[in-house]
Order: C-alpha cells, then structure tokens, then sequence
C-alpha cells in the first residue's frame, strides 16, 4: 500500500523532536532542528498538500500569496481580510517603540482605520511582494553616482521565460537580496524557487532557509503548489511536482503538545484544487481559487515565535 504523501511531513516533525539539535535562536524561545530536508508531492491528479492532520487555513494562505504576487508590503490589506498572520512583527514594534500596551485587535483596529497610523507603523519592509515583483535597480548617474533604474518584475519575467524557453535552467525567482535584508521586518524564509518543464508538466523546487515545521510548514507548502497551479495556467501547462528543500527545519520547544497530538493523527485525502481563468498571473483574486474535498483533523493551536 502507498504511503501517504503527508507521511512525509509527519516523519520529519517527528525526527526533528525526537533527534534535532537543540539551539538557542533569535527569538529566545528556542528550538530542535535538523539540517537539509527534502519531501515531494505529486499534482498531476489535481490534489494539493494541505495538511491534514490539523486544519490549515488556507483561506489565508491564498490571500497571503496574492498579496505577494500584487507586490504590497503593508498589512493593511489583509488586515482587511481578517488575516492576522504577518501582524504580530509590526505589533512587537510599536509595543517596543512606544510603550503602549496595545492588544492586537486594538492595533489592527487602527490600522485599518488610520492612514499614518498604517503608513508609519503597518510596513514590513521590503518583504517577499516587494523583491518578487519589485527588485529595485541602480544605473549609473554620473561619477561615483547612481540613480534608481527599472525595478525588476521577477514573476512577469518568470511567466515569459516559461512559454520562451521552458528547458531553461534560470526559470527562478528569490527574494533573498542581500541589500535590503536589513530593512525587512522578516528575512524571507521560503527565498528561492525554480521550476522545469518536462513533458508538458511544470514542476517547481523551493529552497527555504529556515522552516517553522509546526506552524509556517502547512502555509508554504500550499501556497508552493498553488503557486506552480497558476504558472501552470498561465502557461498552458499541466502540473507535476510540487519539491521542498528544508535547510534549518526546526520545531520550537514549546510546540511540544503540537507534535505530539499531530503525530497521533491518521492523515485523510488531499483535497483537490481548482482554478478560474484568468488573463495574468497578477489578475487572480481569492474567489478564483476553489479547494474542495477538504475534511482535516480539527485545528492545533500554537504560539508564534517572533
């Protein structure tokens, strides 16, 4: 009988707490990890890896990745939508910069409702939207002087050189520059993505630096299949594999109760996904993306490492 593909998953969450190296990590929260990772998902037959063995929002996951792919890097948009996911940083900033012991609906509250208040306070920074579709360049204005040049679209240049030249092994797009990592409220931690062509079936890997296997896992890899769907729409291909690269893949030390009620769960069938046709790969909005057959295990809550 064939294994699960979500096995996969739940194998390496329980290696990584049984047998990871424990490490001190920025947020002093701590965590066990194993270095470098790899996991593969068919596509072909329509289904995607949703986690199953907890609920995965993935209504926030497809609004997440179209707020990528419009370049946005404010949380007022999906503040909007009732997503919450990337508000804890510029919460955590305005606690540590003002003092005021703000709870989050409050924050959220004004940021939706104050323009300065989400210019000033609701950036992240030149997070992933901002390099996909906007990586800035320079030209040279002068001795010793430069302006700013055309801004790269690394998504619009992807999607051409998929129907140009689909064999081409620079069909990649990153948001790792190393110029503006400092500014970002996050480094991006699912960086690098690059795809293949081969009989028809687009296939994409991505490489991610560093990976929250009990909270950020179940997002990324959905919004990676749901991504290689509308390149493959976009395109006039089919889909194939949906590849993961873990570098540093790690469980937080207290995500414990997490791991062990998940690994004690059966995993159901990946629900299969569905798309609306669209002119561009930056045209598709919320309601074009339909998961169905999606019966999970009910959801396991856990706290966010900031």
């Amino acid at each position: 009988m064939t294994a699960h593909p979500e096995a996969q998953y739940l194998d390496l969450l329980d290696r990584v707490w049984r047998t990871g190296s424990e490490r001190r990590d920025r947020t002093g929260v701590g965590t066990r990890a194993l270095f470098g990772a790899t996991m593969r998902f068919d596509l072909a037959d329509g289904t995607v890896p949703l986690l199953t063995t907890k609920r995965i929002f993935w209504k926030s996951a497809v609004r997440e990745l179209i707020w990528f792919l419009s370049g946005d890097t404010n949380i007022r948009e999906l503040v909007r939508q009732g997503v919450h996911i990337w508000t804890d940083w510029p919460l955590a900033k305005y606690r540590a910069a003002t003092g005021e012991a703000i709870d989050r609906d409050a924050f959220e509250a004004r940021i939706v409702e104050d323009d300065a208040f989400a210019a000033e306070w609701g950036d992240l920074g030149r997070v992933y939207g901002a390099q996909w579709v906007g990586w800035r360049t320079y030209e040279a204005a002068g001795e010793g002087l430069f302006r700013a040049g055309q801004p790269v679209n690394q998504i619009a240049e992807l999607v051409k050189g998929l129907r140009d030249n689909p064999s081409s092994r620079r069909n990649i797009f990153t948001g790792w520059n190393v110029a503006e990592l400092g500014g970002m409220a996050l480094p991006p931690c699912h960086m690098t993505y690059q795809y293949f062509v081969a009989d028809g079936r687009l296939s994409g890997i991505l490489y991610q630096r560093s990976c929250d296997l009990g909270l950020g896992f179940g997002f990324n890899i959905f919004e990676h299949a749901l991504l290689i769907r509308m390149l493959a729409d976009q395109c006039g291909l089919l889909p194939g594999e949906c590849i993961w690269m873990g570098a540093d893949a790690h469980v937080y030390l207290n995500h414990g109760d997490l791991v062990a009620e998940q690994l004690t769960r059966e995993p159901r069938p990946f629900p299969k996904l569905t798309l609306a046709p669209v002119s561009s790969i930056f045209d598709y909005r919320f309601e074009d993306v339909a998961v169905e057959g999606y019966e999970p295990h009910p959801h396991i809550a856990a706290p966010v490492a900031v």
